[in-house]
């Protein structure tokens, strides 16, 4: 009898097992971008061309260029696009990127997602800096779940992004539409639960960022507010760095501390950027308990 039992233990296991690695492989199939780690020092390359993480001026130089490239290119080719999150507080304090954040962020509309999606998917761009001495190329690739403007399973709230084909940095974009047009008119959401009244963002304020023209949404300050809360906008000591007012740039200070967890430094993150599963039942979170742990 107990033979018996111990071999039907023995059997419940390994089908446990099994569903579990099967929930696994399906999972990974329905993401569509992949990053070699899900922390900050490798949770922020496309896999396709990472080889090695950056140094602190690689990261910031990468960043600069890329972001002066693609508002180049959507300007050029009139792609109605703004700046958004963390990327959209560094333009509040001085119009530049912040220098501890590891990736930049805009939006679009829905509608020019979808324009995005028909005309621009896979191609690539080329980019030369204003001094003629930087020459490099930008993927833009568009997620095809990006079609599906709900949340979903949460593996593709990234509808798309512009990738640095060198080491795999990018630029995170993702839409907004309108998704609960009866029960919640004119309220458009991004597939990461962020919600705008059509007022927030239109009419967009022209600008500049990183020297390029630019757009910003109308109710930046009461957006930054809401996402960051009003200290991110007084606070003049973040993540070994210190605002430096007379030459309104952010300075790197060894002493001011950093957020490490794990041994990586935390950064201003867009709240739950990279959440990829909802709570469920026992065996759902059993699933998700052997899903992360492998």
């Amino acid at each position: 009898m107990w033979l018996g039992l111990s071999l039907l233990a023995l059997l419940m296991v390994v089908v446990t097992v099994e569903t579990v690695a099967v929930y696994k492989r399906s999972a990974e199939d329905l993401k569509y971008f992949h990053e070699p780690g899900n922390g900050d020092l490798t949770g922020h390359y496309d896999i396709r061309y990472f080889a090695e993480v950056v140094d602190y001026d690689t990261r910031l130089d990468t960043l600069k260029h890329m972001v002066r490239a693609w508002l180049q290119t959507t300007n050029r080719e009139g792609i109605e696009t703004w700046i958004a999150h963390g990327t959209l507080l560094g333009w509040w304090w001085n119009g530049e990127i912040l220098p501890w954040d590891w990736d930049l962020d805009v939006q679009v509309h829905g509608d020019t997602l979808k324009l995005l999606g028909d005309n621009y998917n896979m191609t690539t761009h080329s980019y030369t800096s204003s001094d003629g001495k930087i020459s490099r190329e930008y993927l833009l690739d568009i997620n095809p779940y990006s079609a599906e403007r709900v949340r979903g399973n949460g593996m593709n709230i990234i509808d798309a992004r512009w990738v640095d084909m060198r080491n795999g940095l990018y630029i995170d974009i993702t839409g907004i539409s309108e998704t609960d047009p009866k029960d919640k008119p004119g309220t458009l959401f991004c597939k990461n639960l962020h919600a705008y009244q059509y007022e927030d963002i239109w009419p967009l304020i022209n600008t500049t960022f990183e020297g390029e023209p630019a757009l910003i949404p109308q109710n930046y300050e009461a957006i930054l507010i809401e996402e960051y809360h009003t200290k991110a906008l007084v606070a003049t000591e973040y993540e070994g760095h210190r605002w430096n007012p007379k030459t309104k740039a952010w300075d790197v200070a060894p002493d001011v501390p950093t957020a490490d967890h794990g041994g990586q430094k935390n950064k201003l993150r867009e709240p739950m950027k990279y959440e990829t599963v909802d709570p469920g039942g026992i065996i759902y979170n059993l699933f998700r308990l052997v899903y992360w742990w492998d």
